[in-house]
């Protein structure tokens, strides 16, 4: 059998979830940490392409239904085993984290039938892989996880385990099955999933992953949307798209519905010079609704009915916020910088109708202000310097500082300084357990909820994986807030920030629906302390079967002075011949968005629950789960095996642990690990084949001494997020890299070595570390790994020359540089200029053409000749992109989203379009818009470098340091003594302009060598 499940949420201080109990410590002399590091490494010098496994992609297909928002996915990928002998394929699909699996089927269209569970062909086909036998479908069943679970306790005490594995990153999770695939044989998988989207900052967003690993000769994707409301706006964006396979991208959209198609051919999904694929990477849809300041949307199919509310115009409510952050020493480094650069700009987002204050703690806690004060610009500049002033040392004192916070608050309250209908708001940021004071976390959490009381709404920020995000759900949970992890990364500043712009803006207080009573039953939840702008309230419930024709509903709030009343109705009959468009809908829609709804409301109660209470939401959820078949944390999904044969599988929907980077031991045997190594080595089935970031539990607890212990790596890499020491594996290794994809540049290696004792140290995320070497039984000769962490006989050592460093060319002469910009100047006598900055304090306005409703600002650091940002301003669409050296950050609707340099990157918004590429060459451009380039220039004189084209679409008002030059330039003559210099004139001003060799840096480094007149500013 397949048995796929999900853990319920983890109790805080007890064991990671899934992992049964504590986990058991490895065989003597091989540590969990290090043995895998060389067995992943001969995975990925395995460079074999993806066809010669024999397993071949011949169709992948993703459809995906929203009607009114519920999202319905089905994920369809088939397969041929081309080989003469079995092959192994992978299925591997990465979904949202919101998401519930509602059904996942194999089927054999093969004529072949496999005579034995276990193939006698050593390699393709081990007990981490399915024996699929042919000509039959196998589909799921949802079953009470209990039940399940015993079903494949049994299997696996037979020893009869695979490896399904479902691990999760920021937005999603992963599912993953293996199955064997006879000889011409064909296999066909389908996974179907659905989820409520949620309204954040303004839009809706759908994610889809896009990673065949292969080329594909049927690949298709569809995503059809209908919202009644009306769509007001749609977008896409990309992280693999190129111009060539913008083509085989088509948006249709009209009032109602949008089509978006993706089907591109072989020739466009084949990346330059190679037979590899250039699919990898996120689809994202993003989009929104008409609305009105009213009671909201009620629609209603198939005697269901939902209820958006989101009312258009409501005037911000002022609010009391105090920001508590953690200054321990487990802080210290990026993470409190981080969190300084992202305080000091919320800090200047607050309104000045705000009330505000600070609380510092490590083992004690301590206030900015004794009071909270306005947000006034005289002390938002004093908070800012405060900020920056936060040193980081000490211990975790989570207790005293919270209910410091909420004293600060009553006494404001008690003082009647606090605006009349305001929203008082906490917000904690942390990074680590309690360490200090009281740090008991069931102690923690019932002072917490007695000091607030109701009254005010506390919100967690768990920073990094050395925090108990389950602690903080819970404290967050039963004072009206919630909780988000913020990942360590480059973009950490840029997470706290739009958390904060998520409760920045407060509409409304007290929010409650009311129904008549003789229409309605089983409606979800219908209170709420607070609404944000940007977001949504959606309660969906049942029509009686004697209820009216029309449906009425209320909803009261409160605003800052009064209390209001929003009415709104709609006709049942009307709305029922509204949903009947099949090709835009599927069957029962609204009636499964009310259970997705309640399950997730009920699963969300039980945090915070009695647990008296505890048991009643339980039944209520796993009830609604059997009967509409989610895998949720409640159940398991159980794929019936072929009669006579016996496998089985495990897999589990993710939850947030405390430590990420912890290795689990999937129960049963693996006598393979082959979900890592080098991308191009593996076939996948399906849209991805990434290495798990998150692993929660694939099974029960392995046994003491599993046969072959390789724990599965946490991290998005595709080695594990471990440096080794180099003083042991560098003749090993011979300069490969092991770092993960996306790992900061400044890292703590997990292993190390002392360079004197020659030990092995494993670091933990706790901050102790480990003493490797002492597993080792013997001793091994210098430069060689201990004989207990080596793999055995597989170690293949590969020399390779040097390779040359990409973006560098010896044909360069020396001393010549690349100008800080380069001037295209159509219709004029010189068609080029080149500039220099020499003199610059503060931000520069370089471009500024109101008709273009654009400008371009920057700042030029003189002393190192280069920009240390720029940003681009467009007016409509409301669009702000800014350059720094180590990445862009796209603003929009308040949403920030950072891409690294030299990632593809294709995003069509209305208006506007954003492109880079490979090189790192961003455009924005429009049909009638000059086009704006920004570019990490590497070559002679590196920085940031501006490019446009399309100039002539300047108007006649184009002004700025940069702008002026595309207004009426007078050219004087070359000088008599000197014709390499002459005179130009603009608005009246004179500049000496010099012929000069420059290089340009607009086709990306090294440049090509130009002449160019030069001026100086």
């Amino acid at each position: 059998m397949l048995l796929i499940h999900s853990p319920p949420p983890p109790k805080f201080g007890s064991n990671p979830p899934g992992t049964g109990a504590q986990m058991q410590p490895s065989a003597p002399g091989r540590p969990w940490g290090l043995a895998p590091v060389l067995f992943l490494l001969l995975a990925a010098l395995h460079t074999a392409a993806a066809q010669k496994n024999g397993i071949n992609i011949y169709s992948l297909s993703v459809d995906s239904k929203v009607s009114s928002r519920f999202a319905h996915t089905v994920v369809t990928s088939r397969v041929v085993n081309r080989a003469s002998v079995m092959q192994e394929a992978t299925f591997q699909v990465e979904l949202p984290k919101r998401a519930f699996i509602t059904n996942f089927s194999i089927v054999d269209r093969s004529l072949a039938w496999l005579a034995e569970a276990r193939h006698p062909h050593p390699g393709p086909c081990t007990e981490s892989c399915i024996q699929v036998i042919g000509g039959v479908t196998y589909p799921g069943n949802i079953k009470e996880k209990a039940a399940a679970q015993e079903q494949y306790s049994a299997a696996v005490a037979r020893g009869e385990s695979a490896g399904l594995v479902k691990a999760s990153g920021r937005k999603t999770e992963q599912f993953q099955v293996s199955v064997s695939v006879a000889p011409a044989a064909k296999v066909t998988f389908e996974l179907v999933y659905e989820e409520l989207l949620k309204r954040c900052l303004g839009a809706y967003e759908l994610l889809l992953k896009v990673q065949p690993q292969q080329l594909v000769k049927h690949l298709q994707m569809d995503i059809h949307i209908f919202e009644p409301q009306g769509i007001s706006f749609l977008e896409t964006e990309s992280t693999f798209m190129t111009n060539e396979l913008a083509d085989a991208l088509t948006v249709s959209q009209n009032k109602t519905k949008a089509h978006i198609q993706f089907k591109p051919t072989l020739s466009q999904q084949m990346s330059p010079g190679q037979q590899d694929t250039v699919l990898d990477g996120n689809f994202i849809v993003r989009y929104d609704v008409h609305r009105t300041i009213s009671g909201g949307s009620i629609q209603i199919e198939s005697g269901y009915f939902v209820h958006y509310f989101a009312p258009e115009g409501l005037p911000t409510i002022p609010k009391n916020v105090i920001f508590v952050i953690d200054k321990s020493g487990s802080m210290s480094g990026r993470k409190i910088e981080q969190t300084q650069e992202a305080l000091i700009k919320i800090l200047d987002d607050l309104s000045p109708n705000d009330q505000f204050n600070l609380v510092s703690f490590s083992g004690e806690a301590a206030q900015w202000k004794p009071l909270l004060v306005p947000a006034s610009a005289e002390n938002v500049n004093q908070a800012r310097s405060y900020a920056a002033s936060i040193q980081t040392q000490g211990g975790t004192n989570i207790n005293d500082a919270v209910l410091l916070a909420a004293r600060l608050l009553d006494s404001a309250n008690q003082k009647e300084l606090l605006p009349e209908g305001s929203a008082s708001l906490i917000i904690l940021l942390t990074d680590g357990d309690p360490t200090m004071g009281e740090t008991n976390p069931a102690r923690i959490q019932k002072n917490v909820k007695e000091a607030i009381d109701g009254q005010y709404s506390l919100f967690c920020l768990g920073f990094g994986f050395d925090v108990s995000l389950a602690f903080l759900e819970k404290l967050a949970l039963d004072n009206g807030g919630l909780t988000r992890r913020i990942y360590e990364d480059s973009d950490s500043t840029l997470q706290l920030q739009d958390f904060y712009q998520e409760v920045a803006n407060p509409l409304l207080t007290v929010v409650t629906f009311e129904y008549p009573s003789n229409a309605v039953e089983e409606v979800s939840r219908d209170n709420f302390r607070l609404l944000f702008k940007g977001s949504e309230i959606v309660v969906a419930g049942k029509l009686r079967d004697q209820s009216p024709e029309v449906l009425s509903a209320k909803v009261r709030g409160q605003l800052r002075m009064q209390n209001i009343t929003f009415q709104t109705e709609s006709s049942v009959a009307e709305q029922e011949n509204e949903f009947q468009n099949p090709k835009y809908i599927f069957h029962s829609f609204m009636e499964r968005l009310w259970a997705y709804l309640t399950i997730q409301q009920l699963l969300e109660q039980m945090i915070s629950a009695s647990n008296a209470e505890k048991q009643a939401l339980e039944t209520r959820a796993l009830n609604l789960s059997l009967h509409y078949s989610f895998v949720t944390p409640l159940t398991s999904m159980v794929v019936t095996k072929p009669e006579g044969k016996e496998w089985s599988e495990v897999a589990e929907k993710p939850v947030e642990t405390k430590n990420k980077h912890k290795n689990f031991y999937l129960g049963g045997p693996l006598s393979r690990f082959r979900t890592a190594g080098d991308r191009r080595s593996r076939i996948t089935a399906g849209p991805s084949g990434k290495t798990p970031s998150d692993l929660g539990r694939a099974g029960p607890q392995g046994p003491l001494n599993p046969p072959h212990p390789y724990p599965l790596m946490a991290g998005k890499s595709r080695l594990p997020d471990m440096l080794l020491a180099p003083s042991i594996l560098d003749q090993v290794f011979l300069g490969v890299d092991l770092r993960a994809e996306d790992a900061p540049q400044a890292r703590v290696p997990a292993v190390a070595s002392d360079p004197i004792t020659r030990r092995i140290w494993e670091r933990k995320a706790s901050g102790s570390s480990t003493d490797l070497s002492q597993s080792a039984k013997t001793a091994s000769p210098p430069g060689q790994l201990p004989a207990s962490l080596r793999p055995g006989p597989l170690l293949v050592l590969v020399s390779q020359p040097a390779l040359p460093t990409l973006g560098t060319s010896a044909a360069v002469p020396a001393g010549i540089q690349a100008p800080a910009v380069i001037l295209m100047l159509p219709r004029q006598s010189v068609d080029r200029l080149c500039v220099d900055i020499k003199h610059s304090q503060g931000p520069m306005k370089l471009l500024s053409d109101p008709d273009q409703g654009v400008e371009v600002t920057a700042q030029y650091e003189t002393e190192k000749a280069r920009f240390s940002w720029i940003e681009v301003t467009f007016k409509n669409p409301q669009l702000q992109v800014r350059a720094i050296p180590e990445h862009v950050v796209v603003t929009r609707n308040r949403r920030n989203s950072a891409y690294k340099w030299k990632e593809t990157l294709f995003s069509v918004i209305p208006g506007v379009k954003l492109t880079m590429d490979k090189a790192g060459l961003l455009l924005l451009s429009s049909p009638d818009r000059v086009t704006i380039g920004l570019l990490p220039w590497d070559g002679p004189g590196e920085g940031l470098r501006l490019l446009l084209r399309d100039t002539h679409r300047f108007s006649s008002r184009v002004g700025g340091t940069l702008g002026q030059f595309y207004q009426d330039v007078l050219w004087g003559p070359p000088a008599t003594a000197d014709d390499s210099k002459r005179m130009l004139r603009v608005q009246g001003l004179e500049y000496s302009a010099t012929r000069l060799l420059k290089l340009d840096y607009q086709e990306g480094s090294p440049g090509t060598e130009i002449s160019c007149w030069s001026v100086e500013l």
